[in-house]
């Protein structure tokens, strides 16, 4: 059973856009919450917001007692956030093999307490076989594993997912979405995924929120079974 209950988070922002003022508000649990909606509907802004690549005009953005950002004060810098985030075209480093791309985020004083937590993603994820291959040399669904492998590495409080799934042919993509299904049972944590195709959002989504010039259009709650590892 999911216990939506853990790890909170809150988010309350308003921030002028080119062509609107968007207007939020959520709160997430220990579940799997879906942006959907139509592409330029501030979907992504929502991610950059909470991972603090971008600040609101104003707000609150909180994890449990914690304020990543409130209104009059100086936001949490990204860096310090402990929030793992996939981006569309995963963000590999070219000149990195795929091991030294999953360990880029861990701090090197970390290194020996997570070589347990990493050797069990690359077991999750079936890609102990990549760590010797460059990005350029393994295929768009192996580049996800690898991406969600960085993002989890550094054992994030909450997990951002940016259309992680778009570029992938259907088979591959229905693979990764059992993956990610899979991970958050495993893991516990707010995954927020951002998606514009909602036979997607219907079948990853414990709750979809449709997103529309920066307002919540509609919330959805899904109820669907995960099938057990």
């Amino acid at each position: 059973m999911k216990k939506w209950g853990k790890r909170m988070l809150s988010v309350q922002l308003t921030k002028r856009l080119a062509h609107y003022e968007m207007a939020i508000q959520f709160d997430v649990g220990a579940e799997i919450l879906v942006l959907a909606g139509p592409s330029g509907s501030g979907k992504t802004t929502v991610l950059n917001c909470v991972a603090g690549l971008v600040h609101p005009d104003s707000g609150l953005i909180a994890l449990k007692d914690r304020s990543f950002y409130k209104s009059g004060e100086k936001p949490v810098p990204a860096r310090e956030r402990q929030i793992g985030y996939l981006f569309q075209d995963y963000a590999l480093f070219p000149h990195m093999t795929v091991e030294k791309n999953i360990w880029y985020g861990v701090k090197k004083k970390h290194y020996k307490e997570e070589q347990d937590t990493i050797k069990q993603l690359l077991h999750v994820l079936g890609i102990e076989h990549l760590l010797q291959k460059y990005p350029h040399q393994v295929s768009g669904g192996e580049k996800q594993r690898v991406g969600l492998a960085r993002a989890l590495a550094t054992r994030p409080s909450v997990l951002l997912l940016d259309e992680p799934l778009s570029a992938l042919d259907k088979e591959t993509r229905q693979q990764c979405q059992e993956e990610l299904l899979r991970l958050h049972e495993i893991w516990q944590i707010p995954f927020i995924i951002v998606t514009h195709d909602l036979e997607e959002a219907e079948k990853l989504g414990d709750r979809i929120l449709y997103i529309d010039q920066g307002h919540i259009a509609d919330e959805k709650r899904i109820k669907h079974l995960v099938t057990a590892y």
